[in-house]
């Protein structure tokens, strides 16, 4: 049996892992260990291994290397923490492959102490862009220690050649979690109600939004004005927190006065993965800064509006409506995203990132590849006409 050892660290890459762990599970050559760290494990972010542990998976070992705060410092000391963390779980497991995902901190440090222990890695959603954050050099850099990548369209895996990898090493899947979103049951709008807090009328946003880690000084002053054109737009919102991310409390302090101050808005930590996609089927239009709105939106033809730079340079479908960190500009966005006519423009909409068979291409080639040196040995693979 081949084991695969996957690494989940937030309710993000949990509910687009999904799909890839049943195949996994049902696969009668290959052996899951889940390995759970991170946000999972905070309090404050909604203890999401309750949800990891409720649909019935086993948990091989949790790291626990949670930062202190939000400051830059306690998330650089979070990181070595946790390349110690995930290091001696490795040790313990012997994985025959590590699977991880996007490009949270946490996942970096699972590659780094996988380097070591000359573990193969496997990397999803590898050559996007998201320049406004430090997300951005971690997604590369991960590209960079792995040893098997699986974009999400062709223009990702061309970029991965781009950076010099080989192309027998890139499989072009597409996204996980439109797989779960083809298999999805979705929750009932009553259920749904109950989780939320609130009413999911026609009129209700879904706020998604996450701070700007490359400029943290302007943290507060843009979520001011996201919650201002959200007071002039009117409407109820639904708010979910933001990642564990650098300046993350001073976005929630921001939402916590919102909700206060707006009796028909709510405020939740962690709807669960099958819950939150279900709510982009009930409400009006998504508005933040998360790769939801990039990515899983467009199969439920939602607008979004997209704030701000965190999201810049990924492809995105014509749902999304981008805005400047500008109060006014982002009012005027979701008046164009809740209006009919925008919404009825978006009959037919294909989402460009696949179609809902990615964990089929990923688990197929976790067994078939052979775990052998030229697998290990990195090569540079130099354009041609650049050698």
């Amino acid at each position: 049996m081949r084991k695969v050892a996957v690494v989940t660290v937030a309710r993000s890459d949990y509910g687009l892992y999904r799909p890839v762990l049943e195949r996994v599970a049902a696969h009668p050559e290959l052996e899951l260990q889940l390995v759970a760290g991170g946000m999972h494990l905070a309090e404050e972010h909604g203890l999401t291994i309750r949800e990891i542990e409720a649909d019935g998976w086993e948990i091989a070992t949790r790291v626990e290397a949670l930062p202190a705060s939000d400051d830059p410092v306690a998330i650089a000391g979070a990181i070595g923490a946790s390349v110690a963390g995930f290091a001696d779980a490795f040790a313990r497991l012997r994985p025959d492959i590590v699977l991880v995902l996007g490009d949270r901190y946490e996942m970096l440090a699972a590659v780094v102490a996988a380097l070591p222990l000359t573990l193969p890695v496997a990397h999803i959603h590898g050559g996007e862009s998201t320049e406004g954050l430090i997300d951005e050099g971690i997604r590369h850099a991960t590209t960079k220690l792995s040893h098997l990548h699986f974009p999400a369209t062709e223009h990702y895996a061309r970029r991965i050649v781009q950076m010099g990898e080989e192309p027998w090493r890139i499989t072009m899947a597409g996204a996980p979690g439109l797989d779960a979103i083809a298999s999805l049951e979705p929750l009932g709008r009553e259920e749904l109600e109950d989780l939320a807090g609130m009413s999911l009328g026609d009129g209700a946003l879904l706020v998604t939004y996450h701070p700007v880690t490359l400029e943290p000084e302007q943290v507060e002053a843009r979520v001011d004005a996201l919650l201002e054109a959200l007071d002039r737009a009117g409407l109820d919102v639904l708010f979910t927190a933001p990642n564990a991310d650098t300046h993350n409390r001073a976005v929630t302090r921001g939402i916590e006065g919102y909700v206060a101050a707006h009796p028909g808005s709510s405020l939740v930590a962690n709807l669960g993965s099958r819950a939150y996609l279900s709510v982009l089927g009930h409400v009006r239009a998504l508005v933040g800064n998360s790769s939801s709105g990039i990515i899983e939106a467009a199969s439920f033809r939602l607008p979004v509006v997209n704030v701000g730079r965190r999201q810049q340079g990924r492809l995105r479908a014509a749902n999304v409506i981008d805005a400047e960190d500008d109060a006014g500009e982002i009012a005027a966005a979701i008046a164009r995203a809740t209006s009919d006519e925008f919404r009825a423009g978006l009959v037919g909409l294909v989402n460009p990132y696949g179609d809902g068979h990615a964990a089929e291409r990923i688990v197929a080639r976790l067994a078939e590849v052979p775990l052998d040196d030229r697998l290990l040995m990195k090569r540079f693979y130099d354009l041609p006409g650049t050698a």
